[in-house]
C-alpha cells in the first residue's frame, strides 16, 4: 500500500468522527465502523484511519456493504495500484478486469478431470498446507487483498488470518537470529498429490511454473517489522540446509506462524468486506463446505506489491515464470 497521505508506521489510528476501528482479537483483526465504502470517494482522512487500522491489525473487516465492482476498484485505488491478473476465473465479470470472481462450486468443478472437493483433498492434505499470502511465489506478492462478499452460505465458510509479524516476535531470540539468514523457494503447486495416471492439472502445474526465493524472514517496507515469511501453500524447501533439516524445520515455522493466538477467523455476511495485508499475514480458505449445497460467491481486488527484502538488505530473486509487474 501507498503512503502518500504521510502514515508512518501504524501511527494515524487518530479519531474520525463516526468511525470507530474496533479490534477483534488480541493480536489480529479489528473492525470498522461508521464508514459507507460505496458512498463515493473517502474523505482523506477516513483513509488515513484505514491504512493506519491495516498496518496496525494486519485486517480489518466491514460489514453491510453495498459495493459493486467499480466502487470495489475505486476503493482500491485509494490504496495502491490494483492488479490486473492475466488470467482469472470463468465467473470473473467483463469490463472489470482487476475482479477475481471466486465462486467455489465453479472453481475446479469438471476442470481437470476433478471435480472442487477432491481438488481441495489433493492440495491441502495436510492441516498446514492451505495456509498461503495470496499469489506467494511471485517475486512480488500483492501488497493487500481486499475480498467482498456477494452470496455467503448461512453456516460454514469462515476465513482465518494469521499475523507473521507476531509469530516473529513470539520465536525465542536465538531462532530469530538463526533464521533472520535463511531464503526459502516458493513454488506454485507444492505438496500437490497428484491422481494415479495421466494428471492433467499435474501437467498444467509442470507447464505454468512459478517459483521465487524469498527471505524467510521479510522486512516490511512501511513498519519495518520483521515477517515470518512462510507459509504451507507455496513453500518447496528451506535453501543451504538439507532436504531432512528444511523438512523439520518448515514444521516447527508453520506451527509457529499460525498458532491460535496469533489467528482471527470472519465469519461472512453479505455485503462484508475483508482487507489484509498480505505482507504480513497468511490465511486459510474455508473447507467446510465440499458437503454443503450453498453458493459461495466472493470477488477480490488485489493490490501491486514490491520485491521482498530480508533482514540482510537483500531482495528476493526470481527463479521461473515471474518478473516484477508482470502478471
Amino acid at each position: 500500500m501507498t503512503t502518500d497521505d504521510g502514515v508512518e508506521g501504524v501511527a494515524g489510528i487518530e479519531g474520525v468522527e463516526g468511525v470507530e476501528v474496533k479490534p477483534v482479537a488480541g493480536l489480529i483483526g479489528a473492525e470498522i465502523t461508521g464508514v459507507d465504502l460505496a458512498a463515493g470517494p473517502l474523505d482523506d482522512a477516513v483513509v488515513s484511519v484505514i491504512r493506519a487500522a491495516v498496518l496496525r491489525w494486519k485486517v480489518v473487516f466491514f460489514r453491510g456493504q453495498r459495493l459493486d465492482h467499480a466502487g470495489h476498484v475505486a476503493f482500491a485505488r485509494r490504496f495502491g495500484e490494483p492488479v490486473t491478473p492475466g488470467k482469472r476465473g470463468s465467473a470473473s465479470p467483463e469490463g472489470f478486469p482487476q475482479v477475481e470472481t471466486t465462486a467455489d462450486r465453479l472453481e475446479l468443478g469438471g476442470r481437470y478431470g476433478m471435480d472442487h472437493a477432491e481438488w481441495l483433498e489433493r492440495r491441502r492434505h495436510t492441516l498446514l498446507r492451505g495456509w498461503h499470502c495470496d499469489h506467494g511465489a511471485r517475486i512480488d506478492p500483492p501488497a493487500a487483498t481486499i475480498l467482498r462478499a456477494e452470496t455467503v452460505p448461512p453456516y460454514g465458510g469462515d476465513t482465518t488470518w494469521s499475523n507473521l509479524a507476531a509469530a516473529y516476535a513470539g520465536l525465542s531470540e536465538p531462532v530469530r537470529r538463526f533464521v533472520d539468514g535463511l531464503r526459502a523457494e516458493h513454488r506454485l503447486g507444492v505438496g500437490y498429490q497428484p491422481r494415479p495416471g495421466d494428471d492433467a492439472y499435474l501437467r498444467h502445474l509442470l507447464d505454468r511454473q512459478v517459483a521465487s526465493s524469498h527471505p524467510l524472514v521479510r522486512v516490511h517496507p512501511e513498519t519495518g517489522e520483521r515477517v515470518l515469511f512462510v507459509n504451507g501453500y507455496y513453500v518447496e524447501q528451506i535453501q543451504d540446509v538439507s532436504r531432512a533439516e528444511s523438512r523439520l524445520l518448515l514444521e516447527m515455522l508453520l506451527e509457529q506462524a499460525v498458532r491460535p493466538e496469533y489467528t482471527v477467523r470472519f465469519r461472512w455476511e453479505p455485503g462484508s468486506v475483508a482487507f489484509w495485508d498480505n505482507r504480513a499475514t497468511i490465511h486459510l480458505a474455508p473447507n467446510d463446505l465440499a458437503h454443503l449445497d450453498f453458493p459461495r460467491v466472493m470477488h477480490r481486488v488485489m493490490l501491486t506489491g514490491d520485491v521482498p527484502v530480508g533482514v540482510d538488505g537483500k531482495p528476493s530473486e526470481p527463479i521461473v515464470g515471474t518478473e516484477p509487474g508482470r502478471w
